[in-house]
């Protein structure tokens, strides 16, 4: 898989993302449904701890992405959705540390929202994976 990253401006790189990736030659793509701070039995996680979230939300991604072999450093998108946009931004070193270990350089939205599905969750996380 070929990824060339758009970037017309160079602000977004002081966040961590990137407008776009263009991706050419991908074989596979695997779209993930949102995951948040929950146990392997879907019990919320961590209540008010918008950093431990982040973490669990981000594992749990981890593990949805190695059950298709794939890895953080083969996601090209990613949406975030919180209940608490100032936490998040916040606790936003936590996520940018983690993505940059894994070299994952995502075109990305936060999104504010009222509430998750589960009334305790804060933070929830959607991606998009090529290889």
């Amino acid at each position: 898989m070929e990824r060339e990253v758009v970037n017309p401006w160079t602000w977004q790189d002081a966040f961590g993302f990137v407008q776009g990736n263009q991706v050419g030659g991908a074989d596979r793509f695997l779209f993930c449904a949102g995951q948040p701070s929950v146990d392997s039995e879907g019990r919320p996680v961590h209540s008010g701890d918008m950093k431990a979230q982040i973490v669990q939300a981000l594992d749990n991604l981890e593990t949805v992405l190695r059950d298709a072999g794939m890895s953080l450093s083969d996601v090209v998108r990613l949406n975030y959705y919180t209940t608490d946009v100032d936490g998040f931004i916040a606790a936003g070193e936590t996520l940018g540390r983690r993505l940059a270990e894994a070299q994952c350089r995502p075109a990305a939205t936060l999104l504010g929202i009222s509430r998750l599905a589960l009334p305790e969750v804060m933070v929830e996380i959607e991606a998009t994976a090529m290889a």
